[in-house]
């Protein structure tokens, strides 16, 4: 079933759009993923070329790339899900608290491809100021009713919100139903309901 999407936010389709040197995007963690972890069979994904390819023009732009250091927790997570996943076709019995503690030199590759994505990560992009303490998580509650969001997606945008920063790149659909912001997307079943509600942005 196709998600109904209420969209509140502009969403530009970064597949027909030029970066500006104006432009101050956060880098959601799933274009980082894409770009730096794109797993097992990724090539046959058409987002791992469109959101890395996008990344590229906003550099010759000169656009200013920003970074969550939730970005960090959500990749760590990511990668070791899918190395998981591919140490399950060998080893079809274990779970993955025993394949953390129990596997070291299986489970390297975690931290190797986190830390080699990391490390390109923050040459890449500047970091987007996030202090995780009651202010912000009360401001995340507030929201959590009315903001169709993850609670890492509600820190993102309280840390936007915080630093004037309006512009987001991200394959994630629930974005485009916060206001006031520009989302910057490939997400198909996203820039379609833009279009139908009047949402689309053409720079």
């Amino acid at each position: 079933m196709a998600v109904n999407y209420q969209v509140h936010a502009e969403v530009i389709d970064v597949r027909a759009d030029q970066p500006r040197s104006s432009d101050a995007l956060l880098v959601d963690s799933n274009v980082w993923l894409w770009m730096y972890y794109p797993g097992p069979g990724a090539s046959a994904d058409w987002r791992s070329q469109v959101y890395p390819n996008y990344v590229k023009r906003a550099r010759r732009a000169k656009a200013k790339l920003l970074r969550c250091g939730l970005s960090l927790c959500e990749l760590a997570h990511q990668i070791e899900l899918a190395e998981f996943e591919l140490f399950q076709q060998t080893h079809p019995n274990e779970r993955a608290k025993e394949f953390r503690h129990n596997y070291p030199v299986e489970r390297r590759s975690v931290a190797t491809s986190l830390l080699a994505a990391w490390r390109i990560i923050k040459t890449m992009a500047v970091p987007l100021g996030l202090t995780v303490d009651d202010r912000a998580t009360d401001a995340a509650m507030a929201a959590f009713e009315s903001r169709l969001l993850d609670g890492y997606d509600l820190l993102f945008v309280q840390a936007m919100s915080a630093a004037g920063v309006n512009q987001v790149l991200t394959d994630d659909g629930d974005y485009c139903t916060v206001p006031g912001i520009q989302v910057f997307t490939a997400n198909r079943q996203v820039i379609e309901a833009s279009r139908a509600q009047g949402k689309l942005l053409t720079r």
